[in-house]
């Protein structure tokens, strides 16, 4: 089963907003959080540092984003900001902007109220590691039906460490709405604490970590209400397909976008009144402060035909900081 926050964020459309780096929870080894991000007060959109609300709302517009999962550390220990910014978004695209929050604490009725009058959808509980097997009859347990009839959609989301049944009896009784597996995964965050726990990569593989993945399938992998999300997914399709929703959303009629998601341009350092005496229709280029970007291919033409001396063949990522990839240059 996927939900419809997982829907989204498969096709690229869900925009992640990184709202609080402190946490708790102290004994959480897999924690995937690079230093940049973890104890920290700042807050992210996607890639870009927030300054202001606005930064927010142009990120969502910038991919056209279908919706936002709030993350953290952990988004309920600073509860005002999370609801703040889930009413922003709320109020500027309207209630079809699926919302999700990720956390690892229960927070309480108090809240789940809150949080669902903020315009939160659906809420995902990882529950520390050490209760997993025991958390019937647990404050956990009460959360799902708290946050049920506070509104919102309750479910599991946790890493895939090991099978465990429990998930599933939750499912089965109807507490939880789904619960998603992450396959476990090293980070630049954690792979110190992962390897000291005796974890290693799997051979061939940039993050997946060598664990019984067969058994955990076999436990929890035909359940209609559990999806096993891979790392390959994560990282090769769904950043992709956000890349590439962002790179159609901004692209310049005379932009190339890859199938990576990057857009494809010329840039010159030309006079620009040569364009206009060739007769270069002006939607094929646009001229900057100190340099003019043009249809690559067109570029690439003009210089083959001698009528410009020089220029390069950018490529560079859709995102707000715009960070180039590659510089082919051109003579």
């Amino acid at each position: 089963m996927i939900s419809k926050g997982c829907e989204q964020c498969a096709k690229g459309g869900k925009m992640v907003l990184f709202v609080y780096g402190y946490c708790d929870q102290r004994d959480c080894f897999y924690c995937p959080l690079g230093e940049t991000r973890k104890n920290v007060t700042d807050v992210y959109a996607n890639e870009r540092l927030v300054e202001d609300d606005e930064d927010v709302l142009a990120e969502a517009r910038r991919m056209d984003a279908l919706g936002t999962s709030i993350t953290g550390g952990e988004p309920q220990e600073a509860l005002e900001r999370t609801c703040r910014y889930l009413s922003l978004l709320k109020d500027e695209f309207g209630e079809d902007h699926h919302t999700h929050l990720y956390t690892g604490i229960t927070g309480g009725r108090e809240n789940m109220r809150r949080l669902a009058e903020a315009g939160l959808d659906e809420i995902r509980f990882h529950p520390p590691l050490e209760l997993w097997g025991d958390l019937h009859g647990t404050e956990w347990e009460e959360i799902l039906h708290v946050a049920r009839e506070e509104g919102l959609t309750p479910a599991f989301e946790i890493p895939g460490i090991r099978p465990e049944p429990e998930f599933l009896e939750f499912l089965d009784e109807g507490a939880a709405d789904f619960c998603n597996v992450n396959e476990f995964e090293m980070s630049h965050g954690n792979f110190r604490r992962m390897q000291e726990k005796g974890y290693e990569l799997k051979e061939g593989h940039m993050s997946a970590v060598e664990n019984d993945r067969d058994e955990l399938l076999d436990v929890m992998g035909d359940h209609p209400k559990v999806y096993f999300c891979t790392s390959v997914f994560k990282d090769a399709a769904q950043h992709r397909r956000r890349l590439k929703r962002m790179a159609r959303q901004i692209r310049r009629e005379f932009d190339d976008v890859t199938d990576d998601g990057t857009l494809v341009y010329g840039k010159t350092r030309a006079d620009p009144d040569r364009f206009a005496e060739l007769g270069v229709p002006e939607e094929f280029y646009t001229v900057k402060s100190d340099h003019v970007e043009v249809a690559w291919w067109l570029l690439e033409e003009m210089i083959e035909e001698g009528d410009l001396a020089d220029g390069e063949i950018v490529e560079q990522y859709p995102t707000y900081d715009g960070q180039v990839v590659e510089r082919t240059p051109l003579a």
